[in-house]
Formats: C-alpha cells, structure tokens, sequence
C-alpha cells in the first residue's frame, strides 16, 4: 500500500515524519505531534489545534529553524514514495504550480509579488509532483478511484519584485527566476528512474511543462511524458505546416466519452470526443550559443482530443498531447489521454491545502517559516485527497479498514441510526454529515463535502469524550 495507508493519525504521522534530522529530536518528535494534530483536525488553526500555550509556542518555535526547510520536512515522506516508485509497475508523476497569496498592511518578509501585484498582495508560487500508481483499467478515468503514493517533490518559488517583463514570446527559459526554470529544476531534483524495464515513470503536466529543454531532460533521463502542448511548434516535414496544422489534419481513429468535472461557469457534463493521433519531430528552438537548428529535434507522438459537436453556447473541448510512447493504435492514444485526465488529482491537492488545511490563512511574519508549516500541511492535505480515493478503491473493504477509530465509527453509526459495516457506508456518512444527501444519483460525496463532514464527526468525538471526562456532581457555585 501506498505510504499514506495507515488506520490512525498518529501512525500515519510517525510513519511519515519519524526520525528527520532537525538538529534536535525534540523538533522531530514535535513535528509528528503537529502532523499528527493537523490530520486530526484539518482546517483548525494552530493555536485552535492544542490545548497549551506550551504546544503553541513551541510550534512557532519549530518554524524558525534554519533547518526546517521543506526538503528536510518532507524527507521521510519522500523516502517512502520512493521505496514504492522503484517496485515494478508504471507510475505517473503529475505536476503542477499554485500560487498561494497574503493580503494586509503588515508584508512578510520574504514574499513577493502575486498576480497583477495588487497593493498589500503577496504569496509564492508551489511547485509539486504527486505520485500515483497507474492502473489502465476503464476508458473513463474520471470515474476510476487513484491509488496515492505521496508528494514526490516540491518546490517553492519567490517572484522577484524587480523581475523585468521578457517581450518575445518563445524568450529562451535559461535565465535564474523566470518562472518557467522550475519546471527544469524537477529533473535535477528528482532521481533518474530504475533502470529496469518493468518500471515507468511518467510526468503528466499541463501547458505550462511545454518547454525543450523538459522534453529533452525527460527523453535523457529516461522518463516517460504526457504534457499537453502550449506552442505551436515547427515541425520536420515536407509541407512544412505546424504542429497543430499538421494534427488537425489526421483523420480521427477513435471515440470516446469523457465525463467533466464542474468548473466555475463550466457544469458538469459528459462529452464525446473524437481522437486523432501521429508521429512528429519537433524542431529544436533557436538558444543563446546556438544557431538555429543546431540542438537535436525531439522525436514523439502529438495526440489530439476534440469535441465535435459541444452542446450549444459552449466552446468545445481540445487537447493537444505530446507523448513519449509510439502511439500505433487508438487504445495506445486513449491510455495517454487517460493519464493526462488524472491532472485533476493535484488540483484537488491544492483546494484540501488552501480550503481544507486554511494554508493562506496562516499568521506567520517571515515567509521561510511559512515555507516550513506549509512543507507539513501538504503532506497532510495530501492524506485529506487519499482519504477520499481509499473510500473508492476500497469500497467493500470492512469499516475499519476506512481510517477512523472505533470511537468515530460508533458515533456515525449513533448520529445517522444505522450500522455501519464497510468503508462505502464510512464515506456515504461522513458525507452526510458534510451536506450530502445520499441519494443514488448524487453519487459519492466529494472531497469538500468530506472535509466539512470530517469537521462535523471531529467536533461530535470531542463533544463525547469531554461527556466522558466531565464530573456532573461538580458544584458551579
């Protein structure tokens, strides 16, 4: 199982932050206390997670470690994701940036600008890669429950307040704060997958990854790639058309359907898309140093999803991939195209981070100590996602399989007057009490509607056990 499985939070906690190296044991052991409260309690603040002003301070203490940095925090967790990347299987590395943004009078130091740099907003941007083991089973990925390994890597990056605006469109990534460097930056990072021919690794990675250099990085490094084109690419070939001319021109060689989650002014719904695919060689971009042709082309297979016929007044859907693999078949094409629509997994990782744990709220006046308390919640707003995937790829497993204790168990059972036997009823009554009405076409609750139950079934537990503890004899005077 994946390194977020375990049956209690303070398991879960040891197991995934037991024994980093902070310069004392005392910081290691009150990291695993916070972990272990931030999972029991998501979306409380910090001074609302404990009981003592003693637990308080010494957490803000913890955050101004020189070595609390994220890459220390997170590395035991880090060190189990991989223990399960290098066993056989394929396992996508999914990536993607989120910008995170404080506003007031008093600025963090070390923060920078956000957006359109508004007076009094300032943030960063987190760069993450989720891993996750990939199993090809239905055409609809959608509706297929993602067996979580952890955060694979993340990076946290600073806009310059004195950054200069580059005016050419394709202006060469080689320059030390553009915002396009971090996407370099993961290989160097991360390991080079196993040599050995039963396991893959794949990042799957929107627009924002359509760069030469990572195409090429990935291809060196032996990683797999699904990232969906940005640029409409020179391409060698006789006509001399473009990327996207060359794959709107392929006849179709499949179909499919795909159901869409909702987004703002986007409902949910189900569309019908048509596939094409082909083998391309990307012409290499013009680099300082270099002249124009010089680097090597990149060899790989363009894929191209679209919406025929949308409903009327929205604008159809298409995707435009570049994939490592030959693509020789439509059910080669549609595993990539199942892979790239895994993406939605760390944009749920970022609504239980900011939503969920309240990342953006957090008080904190430096942003290296907010670097620090963030390297944590991820973790944990990553256990917050896993919580909803086990309910789907455990369903009928018995109840205690579903990480609550026997106490939640029992409450739930009390609270909607019914047993509760497996891990489906586990998920169907903490949606209940998130707002979810149960009802077969509702389907299963979604994550916020899980988080808010979790609240719910946090604060009824704690209700029970002060009932449990408290002295009804004692005289109020």
């Amino acid at each position: 199982m994946s390194a977020y499985y375990t049956l209690d939070a303070e398991s879960w906690a040891k197991k995934n932050f037991e024994g980093i190296v902070l310069g004392d044991k005392r910081r290691s052991r009150r990291v695993i206390h916070l972990a272990k409260h931030l999972a029991s309690s998501p979306g409380r603040s910090i001074p609302q997670l404990f009981d003592n002003t003693y637990a308080i301070k010494a957490t803000y203490e913890l955050f101004k470690q020189e070595q609390a940095t994220p890459d220390n925090l997170q590395e035991k967790h880090r060190q189990l994701v991989y223990q399960e990347l290098n066993k056989a299987g394929t396992y996508l590395l999914i990536e993607d940036t989120s910008a995170l943004s404080w506003s007031g009078n008093d600025p963090v130091k070390g923060l920078g600008p956000i957006g359109n740099s508004a007076k009094g907003l300032q943030g960063f941007f987190l760069q993450s890669i989720i891993a996750t083991r990939w199993s090809n089973g239905a055409t609809n990925r959608q509706t297929m429950p993602i067996e979580i390994m952890g955060l694979a890597d993340q990076q946290y990056y600073v806009r310059s307040s004195k950054r200069k605006k580059l005016k050419r469109k394709f202006a060469p990534p080689h320059i030390e704060d553009l915002e396009s460097r971090v996407w370099e930056k993961t290989i160097n990072r991360l390991p080079s997958p196993p040599d050995d021919e039963k396991i893959r690794w794949v990042r799957v990675c929107d627009r924002g990854a359509d760069i030469y250099e990572v195409l090429m990085q990935s291809i060196k490094h032996r990683y797999g790639f699904v990232i969906r084109s940005a640029y409409d690419r020179c391409i060698e070939n006789e006509d001399r058309s473009t990327l996207f001319e060359h794959i709107r021109a392929v006849a179709k060689i499949g179909e499919f359907s795909l159901d869409l989650r909702s987004r703002p002014n986007h409902p949910e719904r189900t569309a019908l898309l048509s596939v094409a695919s082909s083998s391309v060689k990307l012409k290499s971009p013009q680099r300082p140093g270099h002249k124009r042709g010089a680097l090597q082309s990149v060899q790989c297979s363009v894929i191209r999803v679209w919406e025929a016929n949308p409903p009327e007044g929205i604008a159809p859907l298409e995707w435009i991939l570049l994939c490592d693999q030959v693509i020789s078949t439509f059910e080669g094409a549609l595993t990539c195209i199942n892979q790239y629509a895994c993406r939605w997994l760390v944009e749920d990782f970022h609504k239980a981070l900011k939503t969920g744990l309240g990342a953006e709220k957090l008080q904190l006046e430096k942003a290296h100590r907010l670097f620090a308390a963030i390297s944590i919640m991820s973790v944990v707003a990553l256990r917050l996602v896993e919580l909803r995937e086990r309910f789907r790829i455990i369903p009928d497993a018995s109840a205690q399989n579903a990480g609550l204790s026997d106490l939640e168990v029992k409450i739930l059972e009390f609270r909607l007057k019914r047993k509760i036997q497996t891990v489906k009823e586990v998920s169907l009554a903490i949606g209940r009490l998130g707002g979810h009405l149960n009802r077969k076409r509702d389907g299963m609750p979604g994550l916020i509607t899980l988080w808010r139950g979790m609240q719910r079934l946090i604060e009824l537990t704690e209700g029970v056990k002060l009932a449990h503890n408290f002295s009804f004899g004692e005289s109020f005077g």
